[in-house]
């Protein structure tokens, strides 16, 4: 009969590493069988008791085969390309929806800043308005004061022109028999009281003389 190196060793009592030194040495013969090593001994070398053990021994495997055939080993699915290709496509689904929501999230977020930019322009322009509405306001006003300012002073020219007793200092000047030097020193002398003298007329840049209210016989001696 042949028995597994568990089995002899087990009801030889010896160690497998002295088993499997007595194999090399080829003191203990032996068969292999699908990978498994069986050693060979004859019945008369076992007692009773041995073989009835190694008999029952070898009576329990084929149960335990036999039950383990019973058992319904649930057998695992096998993966298919169309499995794989199924999940792919889930996944592509999900990715598609996860990209479209971010493409929604940036259009939005675009939206809201170019509203924003509009709302600034609109303040911008908005305020621009008002400051050139004032600013022509303004313009308006000088406009209007500089108009009334030339109109006045046209007026108290032309009233200044039309009345014989008042005249220009520069013409009534020429009509003295005096030097040109002499005519600068009095001009001089005009300029230099203008604006304090109540009798000094200047209208426009020009010295103007009342004769029939004033007498200005200080300022024109020589």
């Amino acid at each position: 009969m042949r028995l597994t190196l568990d089995e002899y060793s087990k009801h030889f009592k010896m160690s497998k590493e002295m088993i499997n030194s007595k194999l090399r040495n080829k003191k203990l013969n032996y068969i292999i069988e699908d990978s498994v090593t069986y050693i060979i001994v004859t019945r008369s070398s076992l007692d009773s008791e041995l073989r009835s053990e190694i008999h029952n021994d070898k009576k329990e495997p084929r149960t335990q085969a036999k039950a383990t055939q019973n058992v319904v080993v649930p057998v695992k699915q096998k993966t298919t390309v169309a499995m794989v290709l199924g999940l792919y496509q889930k996944e592509n689904l999900q990715l598609k929806e996860k990209i479209l929501q971010l493409e929604t999230k940036i259009d939005k977020l675009i939206d809201d800043k170019e509203q924003m930019l509009r709302d600034e322009m609109a303040k911008i322009e908005q305020v621009y308005s008002s400051k050139d509405e004032q600013l022509k306001n303004i313009l308006e006003l000088i406009n209007a004061k500089l108009a009334a300012e030339a109109s006045h002073t046209i007026h108290e020219i032309e009233t200044i022109e039309t009345q014989e007793s008042i005249i220009e200092l520069k013409h009534y000047l020429k009509t003295l028999d005096l030097e040109n030097y002499q005519k600068k020193v009095i001009k001089k002398r005009f300029l230099a009281v203008g604006g304090k003298d109540v009798r000094v007329i200047k209208q426009n840049g020009k010295i103007y003389l009342d004769f029939s209210k004033y007498d200005y016989s200080d300022l024109l001696e020589y």
